[in-house]
This record gives structure tokens, C-alpha cells and sequence, in this order.
């Protein structure tokens, strides 16, 4: 699609005309110039680069895909050691069989979560982005893959110019399948957290897969393939979220990357043996490595920027340059606004960034984590709903006796078969009709139909508040659950 353009009319206005310049427009008469509404994206090539930041992300990305491809293989007794089984709304994690009135812990790890998130920020800026968020992590791999197969960044601009080629073929053609495999592996391993990954590898194999796992296996594998593989950076600058409200939760102890301008400007190339106060220049020699190395093509010598993911790709870098000028490290690194403006040193700026705002997210942070931990230690291994039978509100029964009809979903959240007695209190003469031992197996629901009695005449008309109990037979489980009993008028 051709770029948009916007046709803009120049009005001439009469001015002295310089010598050689052209003719102004005569009267009456208008040019007109083709002005572009959006600026065409440039591709970014970074470089490769080695250092103390580079080898930290590469482990990050070691240890997170180890944990996300690993983790639904792992079985726990008989059955996958984390499943979140939608069809049958349980959620296996190790120990835990959690069901949907468990809510409540999800939203606990999302705002513990999201805590985390606050405080990595305020302390350190964007840690998450640079080193550990999956559109972070799959670009590394695919940049890898990338440049084994075409090479580094000088290697893929030059392929990239050349025309069409046979080596450009192959090799545009080999890297594509590889991140193809790469992007539905993983699209793959998605599935496997909601569908048994043993199963979901037969049915594969043996041409039985579903139409929804097939679906989610191509969504999450194109998702993949597009974001890590094309669209790279842009997710981090126009897509994300989180770029935009940063600016918020950052203040002048934050620690960012940040290039130390008073040590290194004036820029200026020179040899290895000059001295760069002769020179009148400062430690920067404009090596533009900085840049060629930045994942989303920021020059860090302009200040702080919401496109910077805090990698420290720049900071590596950068301390190789200075290695190689004889120059101390440190012209890029990690420090604050306040501690660059002020020259502290390392004591310093760590004393500022454990501050009072940094402390309140800590403390709310650990009480909300104890919390939910506390819970999830306590929590009772079963669960139960109780559910008028609206087909018979209240009957009268042989005997005279009054009669409502409940049903109870009895839940077993613990690994083996579960037996159950069921007792109801809270009327005068109020009985169990029905039997009132049930038997539940491990990991399962079952819907039992419990017919309460109360002598006729022995209750006021109206509605009356009762109490199921619940209590596992050799154990300590046991929940009460609310009802009401009906009496007719």
C-alpha cells in the first residue's frame, strides 16, 4: 500500500530575491509540495554484544523457557503437575486442586503480581522489559536464530540490500522455517497448560487434535512468529501498555541506564594514544555502537526515553570501548537522575533508592504475599454449593410431616477417594431424609439430592434459616454452608 500523503498549497509571499536563487511564482499563481503524514518504519539491525547485562539476559532466557517448555511435562503422581483443565474447571498446580470458587487466589496473584511490577520499576525501571517479558525473551531467540543463519548486523544489512539471490533465498528461506518450528513449539506447549501436553502430543501425531487446539496452537504460534520475529520493538513502543505509564512510577532515584554527558561530551573520534583534554573532548569517542546495539535503534546519549527497555545492551558495549581506549567504565550505566547530577558514588545512590515510597511497596508487597500464602496453607481441601430444588419448593409426606428438597455439589479438592457425612441444623425437629454419606472421588464433583423434614406445624409459615455440615469422614475437613427451609402458609 503506498504511503499517505497530504497535498499542502504553498502561498508565495513577496520577498527579495537572493542572487541565483530561482523565480518566484508569479501572481496568482501557487506551487504545491507532497508533504508524507507518517514516516516509514526502518528496520532495525542491532548488533550483537557480549558483557555482564548480555550474559544476565541470556540466563533469563534460559531460565524462563526452561520453566515454560518444561513445566507441562512435569508429572506430579499420576497426572500433569500443572493443568488447567477448563472443561472440567479444575485447576492442578502441584499439590493444589483449585476450582472456580477459588477465584479469589488468582486475583491475590495478580495484585501481588502487579505489586511486583510497581516496585521493580520504582527501584530499578524497566528490569521486567529489558531481561524477563516473553516479547523480550522470543526476540533474543529469534535475533539468535537470525544471525547463525544470515550473521551479524553488518552480514544482514548487506543481504538484506542485495537483490534477489540464490544465497538470499536459502538463507531467508532455512530462517523462516526455523522460527515457524520455534513459534508453534511454543503455541504447542500453550495448549499443553489447558489440555493434558501427553495426550495433546498423541492426538498430534496420530491426526486426532481438536479444532479449538488446533486453533490456539496457530493463534499463539502466529503470535509468536509475528511479534518476536517482525514487529519486534514496535510491541515494546507503540503496543505496550506499560511504556506509556511508566513515567508515572519513575522519580529522581530511579535507577535507569543513562549516559554520563558531563564526563563524555564533547564527542569526537580520536586514536587510542590521544589525550582527550588536549583534545578538548571528552571520554566519548561517537563510536555509534551504542546504537547499532540498542534493541528499539535509541541513541542513549539523548537522555532518558520511553522507547529505552533498560537491557544495558549499551552499557556493555560501551564499557568494551572503554576497555579498548584505556578509559575508565561507566560512561553508560545504571544510576540515577539525582546521583548524575550530584556525582555520588555507589553507596550513595543505593542509600537513595531504598526510600520511603519503595519501603511502602515492599511492606504491602510482603503482607499481601504472607497473606495469600497463609491462606492457600489453611484452605479446606472441599467445597460445596447448595441448591434449592425449585421443581418442589415444599411438600407435605406420608407421616405429616413437611419436606424440602436440596441438592449439594460436593467438591473433593485433595488427590484420594473421599467419603463425606452430611447433617443439617437450625429447625426444631429438622432430620436428613435421604442418606446422608456420600462418597466423592479424588479430584471430582458430585451432586447429591438431600431431602430435609420438619413435623407439620412445628415451624411459623415463612422462610427459615438452616445449616448444612459437611465433614469428611477420618479427617479434618468439614464447611457449613447457609440454606433456608420453607414453611407454607
Amino acid at each position: 500500500m503506498s504511503e499517505p500523503r497530504k497535498v499542502i498549497p504553498i502561498v508565495p509571499v513577496p520577498v527579495p530575491a537572493a542572487a541565483g536563487a530561482a523565480p518566484a511564482p508569479a501572481a496568482g499563481e501557487s506551487s504545491e509540495e507532497l508533504v508524507s503524514l507518517y514516516a516509514a518504519t526502518k528496520k532495525i539491525y542491532p548488533r550483537s554484544v557480549t558483557g555482564v547485562f548480555a550474559r544476565w539476559r541470556w540466563a533469563l532466557v534460559f531460565i524462563t523457557q526452561l520453566f515454560f517448555y518444561g513445566l507441562p511435562w512435569l508429572e506430579w503422581g499420576s497426572r500433569q503437575a500443572v493443568l488447567f483443565d477448563l472443561g472440567a474447571r479444575r485447576f492442578y498446580i502441584f499439590g493444589l486442586v483449585l476450582y472456580p470458587q477459588d477465584f479469589i487466589y488468582l486475583t491475590g496473584l495478580l495484585v501481588v503480581s502487579a505489586l511486583l511490577l510497581f516496585l521493580f520499576t520504582a527501584v530499578a525501571g524497566r528490569l521486567w522489559c529489558g531481561y524477563a517479558c516473553p516479547q523480550t525473551v522470543y526476540t533474543e531467540i529469534f535475533l539468535w536464530i537470525e544471525r547463525r543463519i544470515e550473521g551479524d548486523r553488518q552480514a544482514r544489512m548487506k543481504l538484506d540490500a542485495n537483490g534477489l539471490s540464490a544465497e538470499k533465498l536459502v538463507k531467508k528461506w532455512f530462517k523462516h522455517v526455523v522460527w515457524i518450528g520455534v513459534a508453534l513449539w511454543t503455541g504447542f506447549t500453550f495448549v499443553g497448560y489447558f489440555v493434558p501436553v501427553r495426550e495433546l502430543g498423541m492426538d498430534f501425531f496420530l491426526g486426532r487434535m481438536g479444532g479449538w487446539e488446533i486453533f490456539w496452537v496457530l493463534f499463539y504460534g502466529f503470535a509468536t512468529y509475528g511479534n518476536a520475529g517482525f514487529m519486534r520493538e514496535q510491541v515494546c513502543m507503540y503496543m505496550c501498555p506499560y511504556a506509556r505509564f511508566q513515567s508515572a512510577m519513575f522519580d529522581r532515584d530511579t535507577l535507569v541506564v543513562s549516559y554520563d554527558a558531563a564526563r563524555g561530551d564533547p564527542r569526537g573520534s580520536r586514536s587510542r594514544r590521544a589525550d582527550p583534554a588536549a583534545l578538548g573532548l571528552g571520554a566519548c569517542v561517537d563510536c555509534s555502537l551504542c546504537v547499532q546495539v540498542c534493541p528499539t535503534g535509541i541513541d542513549i546519549r539523548d537522555g532518558l526515553q520511553y522507547e529505552c527497555i533498560g537491557c544495558a545492551a549499551c552499557v556493555d558495549v560501551c564499557d568494551t570501548v572503554m576497555d579498548k581506549m584505556n578509559y575508565p567504565r561507566g560512561l553508560i550505566r545504571y544510576t540515577t537522575q539525582a546521583g548524575m547530577a550530584a556525582g555520588w558514588g555507589a553507596r550513595e545512590i543505593l542509600r537513595r533508592v531504598f526510600r520511603p515510597r519503595v519501603l511502602v511497596y515492599s511492606f504491602i508487597l510482603l503482607s499481601l504475599s504472607l497473606g495469600l500464602l497463609i491462606s492457600l496453607a489453611l484452605r479446606t481441601p472441599l467445597k460445596v454449593d447448595v441448591v434449592r430444588d425449585r421443581a418442589a419448593l415444599s411438600r407435605i409426606v406420608d407421616g405429616g410431616r413437611l419436606e424440602n428438597v436440596y441438592r449439594l455439589q460436593v467438591m473433593n479438592a485433595t488427590e484420594v477417594e473421599q467419603a463425606y457425612r452430611i447433617t443439617a441444623s437450625g429447625l426444631e425437629g429438622l432430620a436428613i431424609a435421604s442418606d446422608g454419606n456420600v462418597t466423592v472421588g479424588p479430584a471430582q464433583a458430585r451432586w447429591v439430592a438431600v431431602r430435609l423434614q420438619i413435623p407439620y406445624g412445628s415451624a411459623e409459615p415463612g422462610s427459615h434459616t438452616i445449616h448444612f455440615a459437611i465433614q469428611a469422614v477420618g479427617a479434618d475437613a468439614h464447611v457449613s454452608e447457609k440454606s433456608v427451609f420453607l414453611v407454607p402458609r
